[in-house]
């Protein structure tokens, strides 16, 4: 697969700046959607576009055999309802159709293993009718579904990164008020799982990319050990933390913010959002490897970096 020419989205978000690392290691020439133009870079051309305009940069769709589809509005704020569904669920159907004109062989989608729970914030609602947009497309794709991915890199950050930056931080002064847990990856190992489904995998199919099923408490233990701070003894009353993110949401609707405690994180705080992995170890090839070790190169990131 070494030479053929990938169409890459997000390649500048968390796990698209993974995926394109690895393309490239693996030797394959890239271009890339942007937003905003940047510098130029060994193996990539840069396309400026924005997807709910996708007929202004389909034609740079021609020549690749393959895409890749990271790229997506994360939001969860209450207001984000229109953008979200804009962005996430026609752009993606609008790249597909400007993929298929131009012949592209196989598209990798990146969804989200939270499309799997039954309580889905309104983002998550998108990715889901994402998945259905691109699985109805005539391009033959392959969903990825990454549980929470962790390491280097998560600028943003993400949910699962902000925690992490919480606790070094020591705003952590609690344990979740719920005795549930989640699934926690390595981002490379999400980026390296994108790259096997290019040649590998079935049509059609969904994988979940995940590692290993955490209890929240036993997440807090690992930060605790690699950053030195101390492990949280108290624990959020479940009724006083809810009550809370109703109230913090009613602020972030009359506000247009984000959020600072989801209602839905709460709801999940006593969910086990565990998962399996073992479909993509079979088809293709995937292994995980230690999320202690990506928790430690995460906390070294932010450590320098912020």
């Amino acid at each position: 697969m070494g030479s053929d020419r990938v169409f890459l989205t997000g390649a500048t978000g968390f796990v698209g700046s993974h995926v394109l690392r690895e393309l490239l290691r693996a030797g394959n020439a890239v271009r890339a959607l942007v937003r905003s133009p940047i510098g130029p870079r060994d193996g990539v051309e840069f396309v400026v576009g924005d997807l709910r305009r996708t007929g202004e940069f389909a034609r740079h769709l021609d020549g690749c055999r393959y895409l890749i589809h990271c790229a997506a509005l994360y939001s969860f704020a209450p207001r984000a309802g229109t953008s979200l569904h804009a962005v996430n669920v026609q752009g993606t159907a609008g790249l597909m159709l400007a993929a298929h004109l131009a012949g592209v062989e196989r598209a990798v989608l990146t969804s989200s293993s939270a499309t799997l729970s039954h309580a889905r914030s309104g983002y998550h609602r998108s990715k889901l009718q994402q998945e259905r947009a691109a699985f109805a497309s005539r391009v033959p794709v392959i969903a990825l579904l990454p549980t929470a991915p962790v390491g280097p890199g998560d600028a943003k950050p993400t949910p699962t990164g902000k925690l992490i930056v919480d606790f070094m931080k020591g705003r952590i002064i609690a344990k979740a008020p719920g005795a549930g847990g989640m699934n926690l990856v390595a981002v490379e190992d999400v980026a390296r799982a994108h790259v096997a489904a290019l040649t590998r995998g079935s049509i059609g199919r969904r994988y979940v990319i995940g590692a290993e099923n955490l209890s929240m408490d036993a997440i807090w233990q690992m930060l605790a050990e690699i950053t030195g701070r101390p492990m949280p003894a108290w624990r959020t009353p479940y009724a006083l933390a809810l009550g809370a993110a109703y109230a913090d949401e009613l602020r972030a609707r009359l506000t247009g913010a984000m959020p600072n405690i989801p209602v839905e994180g709460v709801k999940l705080s006593r969910e086990r959002m565990y998962a399996d992995s073992s479909p993509a170890q079979r088809d293709l090839g995937y292994n995980a490897s230690s999320v202690r070790a990506a928790l430690e190169r995460a906390v070294e990131w932010y450590r320098h970096s912020r």
